[in-house]
């Protein structure tokens, strides 16, 4: 079915292009302009897809014309795909983990026997810890900070000592009193920040499961995310030190 376009606008006097429209159903902008076919100028491109074409139109059209608000609708992606960024993203991959547990950790066997005060047994050669070795290998950084609640729950104790794993396959992992936390403003949510453009917001439901995985790529919000970032990183922990002021749960 076509799409039912609105004009908006265009700068270009009776040529037509560049112009500007509207899918009157969706609300998405339509971008006419001179195609960029020049290959030294598409090689520079980034994720494009098979169909995707950039197009050239002047800044002020965008100035002009472009609509000034939006309402934003969440995007969610599944499991899958965003298991998928952990191996196409460029550089770096941050995460603040905020929650106090995690369902997920407790089905694991490791947990169970974390629990009853064995050793967890990490398996360094599952395909999880493959992974991170191959991305780590190629130069990319994966980095956390967990918020930790004085004295810490059982799940947050389990992932201090998760903390080894991680680290052993390229993680850097990093520990704050949640108190800190709190002075410093950091959000309660739990996400994580791919490449300092795209955050992927995780989604809990009341038992502590994770339901699903929002995408956000609105500027202002990423930009926020990144001076959360920096903050916390500035005042967490490493884990293996933060490890020593953890009270004891004997």
């Amino acid at each position: 079915m076509a799409r039912r376009l609105r004009f908006i606008g265009t700068n270009s006097g009776n040529d037509g292009c560049p112009t500007l429209y509207e899918d009157l159903d969706t609300g998405d902008v339509l971008v006419q302009g001179d195609a960029v076919t020049d290959p030294d100028d598409v090689a520079q491109l980034r994720n494009v897809k098979d169909g995707e074409r950039a197009v050239v139109v002047p800044r002020v059209l965008l100035a002009d014309f472009a609509p000034r608000e939006v309402d934003r609708v969440p995007v969610m992606i599944g499991f899958g795909e965003f298991g998928g960024m952990f191996r196409t993203f460029e550089h770096t991959a941050w995460r603040l983990e905020t929650r106090r547990r995690y369902q997920s950790d407790e089905e694991t066997e490791t947990y169970r026997r974390f629990a009853r005060g064995e050793d967890a047994g990490w398996d360094l050669d599952d395909p999880w810890c493959v992974s991170r070795r191959e991305q780590s290998a190629l130069g990319k950084r994966f980095e956390r900070v967990r918020v930790v609640d004085n004295p810490p729950t059982p799940g947050q104790r389990y992932l201090l000592d998760n903390a080894r794993r991680n680290s052993a396959v390229g993680e850097d992992i990093r520990n704050l009193w949640r108190g800190d936390a709190e002075r410093l403003k950091l959000p309660e949510e739990d996400f994580w920040l791919f490449d300092s453009r795209v955050i992927a917001r995780l989604h809990f439901d009341d038992a502590d499961r994770m339901t699903g995985v929002e995408l956000v790529t609105d500027p202002v919000e990423v930009a926020r995310a990144c001076q959360v970032r920096d903050a916390a990183w500035h005042h967490a922990i490493p884990y293996d030190k933060f490890r020593d002021q953890v009270p004891s749960t004997e």
